[in-house]
């Protein structure tokens, strides 16, 4: 059933979007303020930024540990906040019974933040950590660079990020204002609120009358107009082999934004026909991306992005792309519109609710192009081809009618299910969610060559994937392969076919050495990446020399032993995904769970980088899930407040439960501009030592948790995921049920004994980290898991 939409005015100003979506389990909130960067004053740049960050420090009626931030976390939700050039957002998502209490917080926080100055002192520490890795990052660098071909005059140009110089705490005249900044946009006339979720519009309208009346009643603010964006052209730059090309557009109608992302959705397609088809084809490009870095009051800055496939290419490409952009422009693009309506109602029916709550505080909902966007996509090509010849001399035509939007599987006769699969029935088919896992072991020697030539292979129908409602993965870790597809469930069977048939023919250009992707830049990053490939013993892949070709992969898919899970599907749609994995290469068997090996390993991935970056994992054994995600619980909050604020140690801080290839753990993760990883270590064994003689279980929190595990509140991809997870340790008959009732009965003995277990890692420590282990602590590289 489609989500349905209201708009109303509250009685103090403030505009409201409610958004009624049956299909949803969990509830979310979003609200804009008109106001960001470029509205606060000159003389203290990142000023907007700080305030956004102070507003989570806590109120006088929600103190930090009953803030927002906690709440959120406490009910297994999402939380956080962006603040842009002319606009700042604040958003979350939870289930639908912690709901009201968020949203109250939300609103009471925008309202009545504490203007306190040692938690200000504190936070700007932060803020300059934040600036530190900034300015250390090449691609926050590069795109600083682009930005200095702007007009002097606009402030696109200017200092926005903030650091401990550019925010005077002490100085009267910056508190005030600070304070002024938040009186002057933080009212209803510069706010916008959207609500998503299940209930009815007059529960929903409920909710927000009785959060928002906290607010301040105030009127819309006439923001001054931005100058002109360039006083000369801008010029193409080179970084490596990725082309930079930048584009101002000026005086633009409304309905700008969604013209830019009409035309990027096809700029960017794949199919015959097309641009990225011809860059390719040509070996100009391997890839182009195109996205606004700033859209306001009908300017708009686009950032092209392609990545060549040799440096000599750049000409090419912009030929190329200039050539296109005509052939877009003289074009009937009826077809077109038509199938982006469609694919705007794929986006709605798979997005989460926060991802609509803030698309509705945005004021860009997935909807089909209306005659105001078609005006501004016109004028918005006039202004990308001026001063250019107006006809195109290449042979483009229109991409074919997308058939994963048609899927139908008129066979409707019983398959027996392939001896590898196993169906969950964990996920209910009425979510109208299907998800196929994936997972072949492998022996063969060309295994980590023949990986990216497939991935290669598989990009374009992940593109076609993610417009038809759903989406493909395919990732390599250790000497296993796993492809899982999730979304609408009949272009989940369909892509899946599709997938098995590509992983098996890569086309001939698939085979071309390319260059490889650019490394991630936040080491924190880089090692979550990297962290399930590194957890277990890996069996050396004998190296092979010279060129791989079709009978190496025929070679491989023959060694390969395989097993999947779907979850999801009705009996129609389960039978017709029989069919399809009649055709998974290799054979069915399953896999060995791994063993824990109590060790304190440590690995070192990556290289010494400008900041310091660790992750510590930390598993348990199967039968301690439930006491180790009532642990996590527990200590989430206290390890952030310890790490974060009061050690200020940097500003990516973490603690969480994971599962990872069928191993469930606690998580830590830190980057620090200034802190050894030695150091970091030891704040996070001084955090951990007192816990076994101090923990208490806290009732409330514990049934906040067991709630979370329920089918109706989980996120679709999280019940799926939880269930795989399962199946790979050993456990597919494992159910939620069983899961929550221990989590129910665990008792402060068995949470101190499984502190215990952790801090003295009986089930053995595992630490990526961009840097050598200590001397000390006897850490060795053995594998932290291994076969059974």
């Amino acid at each position: 059933m489609p989500s349905t939409v209201q708009h109303l005015t509250l009685d103090n100003g403030l505009q409201v979007t409610l958004r009624h979506a049956p299909q949803l389990k969990r509830c979310a909130a979003a609200v804009r303020v008109l106001a960001g960067s470029h509205d606060a004053p000159n003389a203290y740049g990142g000023l907007a930024h700080f305030l956004e960050h102070l507003l989570f420090l806590g109120t006088q009626r929600f103190p930090v540990d009953e803030g927002l931030m906690r709440y959120v976390q406490r009910h297994g939700g999402q939380v956080n906040a962006s603040t842009r050039e002319r606009t700042t957002d604040y958003f979350f998502e939870v289930p639908q019974a912690a709901f009201a209490g968020g949203l109250e917080r939300l609103c009471n926080m925008l309202a009545e933040p504490v203007f306190d100055h040692q938690q200000q002192l504190r936070e700007r520490e932060v803020i300059h950590a934040e600036f530190i890795a900034w300015s250390r990052n090449p691609q926050a660098q590069a795109q600083f660079a682009l930005l200095q071909g702007v007009s002097r005059w606009h402030p696109l140009r200017g200092f926005q990020a903030g650091n401990r110089y550019s925010l005077p705490v002490h100085s009267p005249a910056f508190q005030a204002a600070l304070q002024g900044y938040h009186q002057r946009y933080y009212q209803t006339g510069q706010m916008v609120l959207s609500l998503c979720g299940p209930q009815s519009f007059e529960q929903l309208q409920a909710l927000a009358h009785s959060a928002a009346s906290s607010l301040a009643r105030g009127k819309p603010v006439k923001r001054q107009p931005p100058e002109t964006l360039t006083d000369a052209i801008l010029t193409a730059h080179l970084n490596g082999q990725q082309l930079n090309l930048l584009h101002a557009i000026e005086q633009q109608p409304p309905g700008l934004e969604q013209a830019i992302d009409f035309l990027t959705t096809w700029l960017t397609d794949a199919r015959p026909g097309g641009l990225l088809a011809a860059l390719r084809q040509r070996r100009v490009a391997q890839s182009i991306e195109s996205t606004p870095l700033y859209s306001f009051a009908g300017q708009a800055l686009l950032h092209t992005r392609l990545k060549l496939t040799d440096t000599d290419a750049a000409a090419s490409a912009q030929a190329l792309l200039q050539d296109w952009l005509k052939f877009f422009h003289s074009t009937d693009r009826s077809p077109l519109y038509e199938e982006y309506a469609r694919l705007q109602q794929c986006r709605a029916q798979t997005a989460s609710a926060l991802e609509l709550a803030c698309r509705d505080s945005a004021a860009r909902p997935f909807t089909p192009m209306d005659a105001q966007a078609r005006r501004a996509l016109d004028s918005l090509l006039k202004e990308l081809l001026k001063d250019t010849p107006a006809s195109s001399t290449e042979p483009w035509h229109l991409p074919a009618p997308e058939p994963l939007l048609d899927v139908v599987f008129s066979n409707n006769s019983a398959i027996q299910a392939p001896a590898g699969l196993t169906f969950s029935p964990l996920l209910p088919p009425e979510r109208q969610h299907g998800v196929v896992y994936l997972r072949w072991q492998l022996t063969a020697a060309t295994r980590d060559r023949l990986w990216p030539v497939l991935d290669r292979a598989l990009q374009p129908l992940k593109q076609r994937a993610l417009k038809a409602g759903a989406s493909l993965q395919f990732d390599t870790s250790g000497d296993a392969w796993q492809l899982r597809c999730a979304g609408i469930p009949d272009r989940v069977v369909a892509i899946t076919q599709h997938a098995l048939y590509t992983l098996q023919h890569p086309s001939a250009s698939d085979w071309a050495t390319v260059p490889s992707d650019e490394p991630e830049n936040m080491p924190i990053r880089a090692l979550l990446r990297l962290l399930p490939e590194q957890l277990f013993s890996r069996q050396a892949a004998n190296s092979v020399v010279g060129p791989l070709d079709q009978s190496d992969l025929q070679a491989l898919w023959a060694q390969a032993q395989w097993q999947a899970m779907a979850s999801g599907f009705d009996v129609r749609l389960q039978h017709a995904l029989n069919g399809a994995l009649q055709q998974v290469p290799g054979a069915p068997g399953k896999h060995q769970p791994l063993a824990l090996n109590a060790v304190r390993r440590w690995q070192m991935p990556l290289p010494r980088a400008s900041e310091q970056a660790l992750l510590l994992f930390c598993p348990v054994a199967a039968a301690d899930e439930a006491c180790a995600r009532v642990l996590a619980q527990h200590i989430q909050g206290p390890c952030y407040q310890r790490l974060r604020v009061e050690l200020q140690l940097g500003y990516a801080v973490f603690s969480a439960f994971r599962q990872l290839q069928g191993c469930g753990g606690l998580l830590f993760g830190v980057q620090s501009p200034q802190t050894s990883h030695e150091q970091i270590l030891g704040h996070l064994y001084d955090f951990l030592a007192p816990l076994p003689s101090i923990l208490k279980c806290d009732t409330e929190a514990r049934q906040a948790l067991a709630e979370q595990m329920d089918e109706a509140v989980m996120s679709n991809a999280d019940v799926a995921e939880w269930a795989w997870q399962a199946q790979l340790a050993g456990r597919s008959q494992a159910r939620l049920t069983e899961l929550k009732a221990a989590i129910l009965a665990v008792d402060n003995q068995q949470l101190r004994h499984c502190a215990d277990n952790l801090l003295h890692a009986r089930h053995g420590w595992l630490c990526l980290a961009n840097g050598p282990a200590p001397e000390a602590g006897g850490w060795v590289t053995e594998p932290l898991l291994s076969k059974m």
